[in-house]
């Protein structure tokens, strides 16, 4: 999964996942472009970047709001002009957004996480891909997670967004298909980062008691290791993955190292997409 002459850039990478994938993208050799909203913590994990890279490595970084459509087309202009040769984007930055039923949160914090979650995947990938097109290679990685496969109660913004960005994802391969462009979505397993923080200091009377007893039993156990999903990132990144597009993929539970032996079946099939489940599929005739 080499990365060496490969420059991605990264959002969300001050923090928790972001900058494990951002260190997962050092260590296999890339040149890496580094954003988030804050600049301090973001310019403390550079210097240590920078510190394990390469001399001939490049590992820059710029503050930006992702959500807004100037601020995203800068970050990619910028990272395309920097980086000696631009190929990846990982759509990493994201917020949980209000607490509560859907009737009862603020709707201007509820939008909020749209604009994050979902707007700013949109807008990062509406500005990377003219590029990629130009150079008839590229990368797309979104971060999905649990909240696009099951209901996420007292979480709608944060579960509406991340099934958002894995029909986005899939729609998105499909429009890239005939550009030499990768898009695929991640979920990197139930991670113990700020976002668990915010479930447990939000209480069971804001995210109910199910969400709370497991936030608490996640947080004891250690969690997912976020290497682990790193590295599927790293491996997505990487031409070890080329024609593996739109796709849903766990870190935890799918055996990806396996799919590029698998790429022609994955093509013809539906395998690690979202589908709708008629009642053939469970055994049952309905009609």
């Amino acid at each position: 999964m080499s990365l060496q002459g490969r420059g991605v850039l990264i959002t969300g990478a001050s923090r928790g996942f972001g900058k494990a994938v951002a260190r997962a993208c050092v260590e296999a050799g890339a040149d890496v472009f580094l954003c988030a909203r804050g600049i301090g913590e973001l310019e403390e994990h550079c210097r240590s970047l920078r510190a394990d890279a390469r001399p001939d490595q490049r590992v820059l970084f710029q503050a930006a709001d992702i959500s807004d459509p100037e601020s995203a087309s800068r970050l990619v202009r910028a990272a395309s002009e920097q980086l000696p040769r631009f190929i990846g984007l990982v759509n990493n930055a994201g917020i949980y957004g209000p607490k509560g039923r859907v009737e009862e949160v603020a709707w201007k914090e509820w939008v909020r996480a749209i604009e994050v979650n979902l707007f700013g995947t949109v807008l990062l990938c509406r500005a990377a891909i003219p590029v990629f097109r130009r150079q008839a290679y590229g990368k797309i990685v979104n971060l999905s997670g649990g909240g696009a496969t099951a209901p996420m109660p007292r979480l709608s913004a944060y579960a509406a967004s991340k099934a958002a960005v894995v029909r986005l994802t899939e729609t998105l391969a499909h429009e890239t298909s005939d550009g030499g462009i990768d898009i695929n979505a991640v979920a990197p397993g139930a991670l113990n980062t700020r976002m668990l923080e915010e479930v447990l200091a939000a209480g069971p009377e804001k995210v109910g008691q199910a969400l709370f007893d497991k936030a608490v039993q996640q947080k004891a156990s250690g969690g997912a290791p976020p290497e682990k999903g790193a590295s599927l990132c790293a491996f997505l990144l990487s031409a070890a993955s080329d024609g593996i597009t739109g796709r849903l993929l766990s870190a935890i539970w799918d055996p990806w190292l396996e799919l590029p032996a698998r790429a022609a079946e994955l093509r013809e099939s539906d395998i690690y997409t979202l589908r709708r489940i008629v009642p053939k599929d469970r055994g049952l005739r309905w009609d």
